[in-house]
């Protein structure tokens, strides 16, 4: 096994309708912080779509050629100062940065703190500060998805709800009145909560998207629902057997099939090239 790779855990549901092969080729690098949690749920995300999980290390200056890259969840470098204010001048976050630009292209996915990475980062537009009724929340949450032409949601259809968990301390989405309404007029919310707002987030909004459509934040945690037995007890359609929701799924799964299929908004590489 390369030192680059993640290992799969030793639980499988084996019943289940294998990948398409073809995605197998498609490399998805994994960005680990100091104080990142989700790393491994977000490679065996990966891996249940059908992908392979490429680790990356924050401090290093090579993306090891992967097709697209996640920013998984947790608490990089303590939440000090504001959450992912440290880490955006990660080396890699530089390199992260370019490939996911307007030369670029590269399919980015921030989930959580890698949704505060993104916007410290000016890859996406707002901030994420201190829920409004300051408390950490845990639960799950049900979405709508608004946008489903991005690199990230291309298996959804717009309207459709779906539920996955979330956990966040520092989850209100936040920007000025123009901001707002560009986002809203151009179509670059792409998931919004439904029933209470967890946090105070404006509109609702539960992430959102860059003018081009490759690089997606979200503050919910799609990586907890993708795999039966390890679920929400819910999906967008109605209850299900306990923890069997994999609505989650969908956003990897739409990754790995805009990039086979060659679509727009995930045809780059990390060298600035396109895939043929």
């Amino acid at each position: 096994m390369s030192a680059n790779t993640f290992e799969t855990p030793l639980v499988a549901d084996l019943s289940a309708p294998g990948a398409d092969p073809a995605l197998k080729d498609v490399r998805v690098g994994i960005v680990t912080f100091p104080g990142t949690l989700d790393d491994r749920d977000a490679a065996r995300a990966i891996e249940l779509a059908g992908g392979t999980a490429v680790r990356l290390w924050h401090a290093d200056d090579d993306l090891q050629r992967v097709d697209a890259v996640v920013l998984p969840g947790g608490f990089s470098y303590g939440d000090y100062l504001r959450a992912g204010a440290i880490s955006r001048f990660a080396p890699l976050m530089a390199r992260i940065v370019d490939a996911a630009g307007d030369d670029g292209g590269l399919p980015v996915l921030g989930i959580c703190n890698g949704f505060q990475i993104l916007t410290e980062a000016h890859l996406l537009p707002g901030s994420m500060i201190r829920n409004d009724h300051l408390k950490f929340v845990c639960r799950d949450q049900r979405l709508r998805v608004e946008n489903a032409s991005t690199a990230w949601t291309g298996d959804f259809t717009a309207g459709q709800e779906i539920v996955v968990p979330l956990k966040n301390n520092d989850g209100q989405y936040v920007c000025d009145q123009v901001t707002l309404e560009r986002l809203e007029a151009e179509g670059r919310v792409v998931f919004r909560y439904l029933g209470r707002n967890p946090n105070g987030s404006l509109n609702d909004i539960a992430g959102v998207t860059n003018a081009r459509g490759n690089v997606v934040g979200l503050m919910p945690h799609p990586e907890h629902a993708v795999e039966p037995g390890f679920g929400p007890d819910s999906t967008g359609s109605g209850p299900v057997a306990k923890g069997d929701g994999t609505d989650g799924l969908g956003l990897f799964t739409s990754a790995l099939n805009a990039l086979v299929n060659g679509s727009s908004a995930g045809s780059a590489t990390t060298d600035g090239g396109t895939r043929a």
